[in-house]
Protein backbone atom coordinates (compact mmCIF):
# COMPACT_ATOMS: atom_id res chain seq x y z
CA UNK A 1 0.00 0.00 0.00
CA UNK A 2 1.27 3.46 -0.88
CA UNK A 3 0.41 6.06 1.70
CA UNK A 4 -0.30 9.26 -0.18
CA UNK A 5 -0.31 12.53 1.67
CA UNK A 6 -1.69 15.91 0.80
CA UNK A 7 -0.28 18.05 -1.99
CA UNK A 8 2.40 19.28 0.39
CA UNK A 9 3.53 15.80 1.50
CA UNK A 10 5.20 13.24 -0.79
CA UNK A 11 3.97 9.64 -0.93
CA UNK A 12 5.46 7.36 1.71
CA UNK A 13 7.45 4.38 0.47
CA UNK A 14 6.03 0.92 1.10
CA UNK A 15 8.96 -1.33 0.14
CA UNK A 16 6.98 -4.13 -1.57
CA UNK A 17 5.35 -1.52 -3.82
CA UNK A 18 8.46 0.39 -4.86
CA UNK A 19 7.53 0.73 -8.55
CA UNK A 20 4.13 2.25 -7.73
CA UNK A 21 5.74 4.58 -5.19
CA UNK A 22 8.34 5.65 -7.76
CA UNK A 23 5.62 6.63 -10.25
CA UNK A 24 3.66 8.51 -7.58
CA UNK A 25 6.84 10.26 -6.41
CA UNK A 26 7.74 11.34 -9.96
CA UNK A 27 4.25 12.78 -10.46
CA UNK A 28 4.41 14.52 -7.07
CA UNK A 29 7.77 16.08 -7.95
CA UNK A 30 6.64 17.19 -11.41
CA UNK A 31 3.76 19.04 -9.75
CA UNK A 32 6.14 21.15 -7.66
CA UNK A 33 7.62 24.49 -8.73
CA UNK A 34 10.67 23.67 -10.89
CA UNK A 35 9.59 20.03 -10.74
CA UNK A 36 11.33 19.03 -13.95
CA UNK A 37 14.62 20.49 -12.69
CA UNK A 38 14.20 18.68 -9.36
CA UNK A 39 13.49 15.40 -11.15
CA UNK A 40 16.48 15.95 -13.43
CA UNK A 41 18.66 16.45 -10.35
CA UNK A 42 17.50 13.08 -8.99
CA UNK A 43 17.74 11.14 -12.24
CA UNK A 44 21.03 12.60 -13.45
CA UNK A 45 23.42 14.43 -11.21
CA UNK A 46 23.31 17.15 -8.62
CA UNK A 47 25.24 20.34 -9.22
CA UNK A 48 29.01 19.96 -9.19
CA UNK A 49 29.81 22.95 -7.04
CA UNK A 50 31.98 25.35 -9.08
CA UNK A 51 35.28 26.61 -7.74
CA UNK A 52 37.24 29.85 -7.78
CA UNK A 53 40.99 30.00 -8.35
CA UNK A 54 42.76 32.27 -5.89
CA UNK A 55 46.37 33.36 -5.58
CA UNK A 56 49.11 30.77 -5.04
CA UNK A 57 47.16 28.06 -6.89
CA UNK A 58 44.58 27.87 -4.10
CA UNK A 59 41.15 26.74 -5.24
CA UNK A 60 38.01 27.06 -3.15
CA UNK A 61 34.34 26.34 -3.79
CA UNK A 62 32.21 29.31 -4.76
CA UNK A 63 29.87 30.61 -2.10
CA UNK A 64 26.16 30.50 -2.85
CA UNK A 65 26.23 34.25 -3.47
CA UNK A 66 28.93 33.82 -6.13
CA UNK A 67 26.93 31.31 -8.16
CA UNK A 68 25.24 32.34 -11.40
CA UNK A 69 21.44 32.41 -11.27
CA UNK A 70 21.19 29.11 -13.16
CA UNK A 71 23.62 27.47 -10.71
CA UNK A 72 21.66 28.84 -7.74
CA UNK A 73 18.46 27.36 -9.16
CA UNK A 74 20.22 24.01 -9.65
CA UNK A 75 21.57 24.08 -6.07
CA UNK A 76 18.13 24.99 -4.69
CA UNK A 77 16.49 22.16 -6.66
CA UNK A 78 19.13 19.68 -5.45
CA UNK A 79 18.22 20.56 -1.87
CA UNK A 80 14.49 20.27 -2.60
CA UNK A 81 15.07 16.87 -4.24
CA UNK A 82 16.88 15.56 -1.17
CA UNK A 83 14.19 16.85 1.18
CA UNK A 84 11.34 15.39 -0.89
CA UNK A 85 12.94 11.96 -1.06
CA UNK A 86 13.78 11.88 2.65
CA UNK A 87 10.21 12.88 3.55
CA UNK A 88 8.94 9.94 1.50
CA UNK A 89 11.06 7.33 3.28
CA UNK A 90 9.84 5.53 6.40
CA UNK A 91 12.03 5.67 9.50
CA UNK A 92 13.22 2.07 9.08
CA UNK A 93 14.74 3.00 5.69
CA UNK A 94 16.35 6.28 6.72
Amino acid sequence: MIVVGADNRPPMLDKPHYESWKICMELYIQGKDNGRIILNSIENNPLVWPTVALENDIVRPKTYEELFDKEKLHADCDLKATNIILQGLPSDVY
